[in-house]
């Protein structure tokens, strides 16, 4: 059995493996994610569905005169998956408790392009930036893509950088952004 599992690992390349959405009822998006990935550890289909994920985003929230750093779904109602779309895949996704539908026309699932993941800053990790404090830099994922700022702090542990964007007001607002949501200018 296992040696079947990993000749099908080896015909798996990563250029099979595509990011899908579904809908889920609001505030079942962790319980969908947790759910999914169980249903993948106990039927062995990690070769499959390679990883569920519900975005997020720190945020400074402002309540009763304290400043609260929290994390925000970005996308509420929707969790992300990268896998192979098979039958079964299809049908164990879509027969999750939670799940409203696949992203797409009518019932057939559509994968997010290259550009759309791109944007989103999903799907690939980035061990380092070529940043310092004070540089300008262009958001290309999240809710402030095609905004600009001055970077103030980086945190490479975390993955990381706070950038001053002037928002909506003209006043200076910090955002904290991973690493592959900006581009140096």
């Amino acid at each position: 059995m296992s040696e079947e599992i990993n000749k099908q690992e080896e015909m798996n390349t990563s250029a099979d493996f595509k990011w899908y959405v579904v809908h889920t009822y609001s505030g079942y998006e962790n319980k969908v994610k947790a759910n999914i990935e169980k249903t993948v550890a106990n039927r062995g289909m990690q070769h499959l569905i390679k990883e569920v994920s519900v975005p997020l985003e720190n945020v400074v929230e402002i309540k009763d005169g304290q400043k609260k750093d929290v994390q925000r779904k970005i996308f509420p109602g929707y969790v992300l998956l990268h896998m192979i779309m098979t039958d079964e895949t299809w049908y164990i996704v879509r027969n999750t408790r939670g799940v409203t539908s696949f992203v797409g026309p009518g019932s057939k699932p559509v994968p997010l392009t290259d550009d759309e993941v791109y944007a989103m800053g999903i799907g690939r990790e980035i061990e380092h930036i070529d940043v310092e404090v004070g540089d300008m830099v262009s958001i290309v994922g999240g809710p402030f893509a095609e905004f600009v700022g001055t970077i103030q702090e980086i945190n490479t542990k975390k993955k990381e950088v706070v950038v001053m964007v002037s928002s909506f007001n003209g006043r200076e607002t910090p955002v904290t952004l991973d690493f592959a949501q900006i581009r140096k200018m």
